[in-house]
């Protein structure tokens, strides 16, 4: 027979923090079973779930143990802190499972059920999908927040999403591990994020470990940061600490931000909030009394934004011959949270070009946006707003970049560039210069029409081609400039001398039947002598910029390579 009360008795929780990625500061812990090691036969937290499951003791074992980190999680003493702990998925089917018990404890140890969020993760034990829907739903319809766990691990993960109606999603250490260099990664984890925002979610970074993971994950839009780089598991309750001095400092350090970004508050409506502990009746008179929106913003105590209530959804009550005494009434009140909607919100941090990527991939079903510092309320941007917040925004990069290509021009190539350079310690940028081979005769036979659509395949190569995230730009002509952060050489380089070789291949379709039979045109060079000029082809210099560059030789050895580069068939290559 197998003792359970002396197994939990021999098991411990050590608790990981879970902090803005725009602040620092502490947002919640993740209580993490320890001491498995010290059961006999027992190696992994898997065995010994599987164990507890094949005895049909699952959900009391789990109840034995959600008391024990919760009662370990009320001695901390950080306000507004959450609890994230982790559920087994199979749960669902013990026959023993009923409701209420998690709020018996809560109500034990002095604490509401916004207090804790449920894990569950999509890797693992699998269940049938109408079973953990079932189980998530039950849940939520208790009053208790869900976070999908180890997201885009498991087989089902987008499905999960779709159903699970979560409040937060973490995505897997897997796809953060080195992000920073890996363009695959990173388009993934913004595609997601951008995903879970769009649909009223949050979106928790797992596994950070380094300060470019934290700057890759804090640019792509995470609200939340986990993992060694702020802090290890601890046992230790007194080793939580309210903020992360050291991510903090990350952030003010942070001098990449383009001034560009930032949002003109004159666009931001402060419409007043209520809190998430008003009641009904408190709702009613705020609808009475301000007609010009049609939705209330909901803040908790700490004015974290929650959601929005649309009028609509109480007007039956509040439109009713008796609905305000009802409202008055304490056996008739209920709580917010049974009107609260997800609404599409965002950092200020983000940037207007962020806020304006997010309502254009919700702007179906969205008349504006919420903005938030550090998930604190600030106000609410309209559609009026935001369509003008466009156009500023698209005359402004109309007047900095090519009239041909439509690229970025040489006001923001120099801003990268000192960016670049003020930013060394952090990054490791590779800058590539292309200049075209024997434009001018090209041009000279077949016109400057024709030399047009070969500039414009070059560009949609180079933004075919380059990652998401590269800096592209036209610096004039046949020149054009690119950036890549945190990218090894040999991926740059490969893929640059893919690039070039490519645009060899396209250029011979430029030409006509008999000149590229010959491989060459005849024409005059720039001091009038007949000559044979080769077929377009680019060339290419890479220059890397790290810790130990210079700004003041940068000029001189670009030129240097552009005329090294003109006598080779690959890029050159040198470190700054």
């Amino acid at each position: 027979m197998i003792n359970w009360d002396e197994i939990i008795d021999k098991l411990d929780y050590a608790f990981q923090p879970i902090i803005y990625a725009q602040s620092g500061k502490l947002y919640a812990v993740e209580a993490l079973l320890r001491n498995v090691q010290d059961i006999p036969n027992i190696t992994t937290i898997d065995d010994l779930f599987d164990l507890v499951f094949s005895n049909d003791y699952l959900y009391e074992f789990d109840l034995l143990l959600r008391e024990k980190a919760i009662k370990k999680f009320a001695n901390i003493n950080i306000p507004n802190l959450k609890l994230f702990y982790n559920l087994d998925n199979r749960i669902i089917y013990n026959k023993n499972y009923s409701s209420g018990n998690t709020q018996k404890i809560l109500t034990k140890y002095n604490l509401s059920k916004d207090k804790i969020i449920f894990e569950l993760s999509e890797k693992g034990t699998s269940i049938e999908q109408n079973a953990l829907s079932t189980m998530l739903q039950r849940y939520k319809q208790s009053g208790y927040s869900i976070a999908i766990d180890d997201f885009g691990i498991g087989v089902s993960g987008l499905k999960l999403l779709y159903f699970s109606e979560a409040n937060i999603i973490k995505i897997d250490r897997f796809f953060i591990s080195n992000i920073d260099q890996d363009s695959k990664k990173k388009l993934f984890c913004s595609s997601i994020i951008d995903m879970a925002h769009i649909m009223g979610m949050q979106v928790i970074a797992e596994g950070v470990e380094t300060q470019k993971e934290f700057y890759t994950c804090k640019d792509i839009g995470a609200d939340f940061i986990q993992g060694f780089l702020v802090q290890k598991p601890t046992k230790n309750i007194n080793e939580i600490l309210p903020i992360y001095n050291d991510i903090s400092n990350l952030i003010l350090d942070d001098k990449r931000e383009d001034q560009n970004k930032f949002i003109d508050e004159q666009f931001i409506d402060k419409i007043e909030p209520l809190p998430v502990n008003s009641s009904l009746y408190d709702i009613i008179l705020h609808f009475k009394k301000n007609t010009e929106h049609n939705f209330v913003p909901i803040i908790d105590e700490f004015r974290y934004f929650l959601g929005i209530i649309y009028e609509s959804d109480i007007k039956k009550i509040s439109y009713s011959q008796y609905g305000l005494s009802l409202a008055q009434n304490q056996n008739f009140s209920t709580t917010l949270l049974k009107y609260l909607k997800p609404a599409l919100s965002v950092e200020m941090a983000w940037g207007i070009d962020k806020i304006l990527e997010m309502y254009n991939l919700n702007f179906q079903n969205s008349l504006g946006i919420f903005i938030t510092n550090s998930d604190k309320y600030l106000g609410f941007i309209n559609l009026n707003s935001l369509l003008t917040m466009s156009y500023k925004r698209n005359i402004e990069i109309a007047t900095n970049q090519s009239p041909l290509t439509k690229l970025p021009g040489n006001k923001q190539i120099e801003r990268f560039i000192a960016n670049s350079f003020r930013n060394i310690q952090i990054n490791t940028t590779h800058i590539i210069y292309f200049d075209f081979n024997d434009f001018k005769p090209f041009n000279d036979i077949y016109g400057f029409r024709q030399g047009d659509r070969a500039i414009l395949i070059f560009s949609e190569l180079l933004q075919k081609r380059y990652p998401k995230n590269s800096f592209i730009a036209h610096i004039g002509g046949d020149d054009f400039f690119v950036g890549l952060t945190d990218f090894t050489f040999e991926d740059v380089f490969e893929l640059t001398l893919d690039i070039q070789n490519e645009f060899k291949y396209s250029a011979k379709n430029l030409y006509s039947n008999e000149d590229k039979e010959l491989g060459y045109i005849v024409s005059k060079d720039r001091f009038g002598t007949t000559r044979n000029f080769n077929l377009l082809s680019v060339s290419c210099a890479i220059v890397e910029i790290n810790c130990k560059s210079n700004i003041l030789n940068f000029d001189d050895t670009l030129n240097i390579m552009k005329k090294e580069s003109k006598s080779s068939k690959e890029p050159v290559y040198k470190v700054l």
